[in-house]
């Protein structure tokens, strides 16, 4: 027979799972909700008061999980963003090979391909800093991962070319040039292509012979 304090445990537990369970199923309620307002409006338009109730929860329910859009964005992304870093693993395995400037190319190539594909939610993710910084801005998971992978290419650029640049700054600079303000001026405004692009970019970052 069960004592009062393994029937008070046993109701804990049950507590314990059913907030689990509401805490998960208000997560995939959030996510759906603003992952269709965000390709109805995108997500500069939409705002929280509107993805609350669209998925049907309280503000505060949205706020405790997600403190602004950019963390709402992330968690969207945050699969695509383990696949492409898994692409561009396998990339520079196979094609270990190749030239620095080779491999650069092809991970440009991967980005622009992946921020073609998810240009909203990556929109989303750079803006999630409460203060918009250009600091916070420059610093999430996305970028930090990329730009250590960039150092080292151009660090391996400067001992096989005998060149001699600041590998942490031109990785910034590329950097800028990738996200989205940078990129979407030079695609809407210039009428760019992504080819030309990913072009430009190598004919500015990859020293030719």
């Amino acid at each position: 027979m069960l004592g009062s304090d393994e029937i008070v445990n046993g109701s804990e537990i049950s507590q314990i799972r059913l907030e689990r369970r509401d805490a998960a199923e208000n997560r995939q309620r959030i996510l759906y909700a603003a992952l269709k307002l965000f390709e109805q409006y995108g997500v500069e338009q939409v705002s929280m008061n509107q993805i609350a109730n669209e998925a049907l929860v309280g503000p505060g329910t949205l706020y405790r999980r997600y403190r602004s859009k950019g963390e709402l964005c992330m968690d969207l992304i945050k699969d695509n963003i383990v696949q492409l870093f898994d692409d561009i693993e396998t990339y520079l395995r196979d094609n270990c090979s190749f030239t620095p400037s080779q491999r650069l190319k092809g991970i440009l190539n991967l980005f622009i391909r992946f921020r073609e594909r998810k240009a909203q939610l990556i929109t989303g993710v750079e803006e999630s800093s409460s203060t918009n910084s250009l600091k916070s801005r420059m610093r999430s998971p996305l970028y930090d991962e990329l730009h250590q992978l960039l150092v080292e290419l151009f660090d391996e650029m400067n001992a096989t070319e005998r060149t001699n640049f600041n590998s942490v700054f031109r990785a910034d600079i590329l950097l800028t040039a990738l996200r989205s303000d940078s990129y979407l001026f030079q695609k809407d405004v210039r009428n760019y292509s992504p080819e030309m692009i990913l072009e430009q970019l190598c004919a500015l970052f990859i020293l030719h012979k």
